[in-house]
């Protein structure tokens, strides 16, 4: 054994605790990755490995968040957030409200009461 061990420069001790170890997954780890797979369904794919890892630890079973990220990565779940909204820019003038006034706004200081800029941009961005 020491022979091999030394061969692949392997200590004899992660060896042993190699062979030691289960091969099959126990009955807590299969509940885990259920519970892992079962709250990334019902956050509908958005929550990461802190949330889920939160949510698990709600249910009454321990689960840190870096053990969370093992598990999606394991099991290949990935957080993909929903984008947010974003304004279209407006191609043309409302016809029943046209700008009648046509004025032209300044933005003003409120302390100095002097007028900063006079540019103001049309789209809401």
């Amino acid at each position: 054994m020491s022979i091999l061990c030394d061969t692949f420069d392997i200590h004899r001790s992660s060896y042993k605790y190699w062979v030691k170890h289960p091969k099959t997954s126990s009955k807590e780890h299969l509940e885990l990755i259920n519970k892992v797979k079962a709250a990334h369904e019902t956050s509908n794919g958005s929550a990461g490995a802190r949330t889920i890892a939160g949510i698990v630890t709600t249910d009454g079973s321990p689960l840190s968040r870096y053990r969370a990220c093992n598990l999606m990565k394991k099991l290949g779940l990935v957080s993909c957030q929903i984008k947010k909204h974003r304004y279209k820019k407006g191609t043309k003038e409302h016809i029943s409200i046209p700008n009648i006034l046509n004025r032209q706004f300044a933005v003003i200081d409120l302390f100095a009461r002097k007028v900063i800029g006079w540019a103001t941009s049309k789209s809401p961005s």
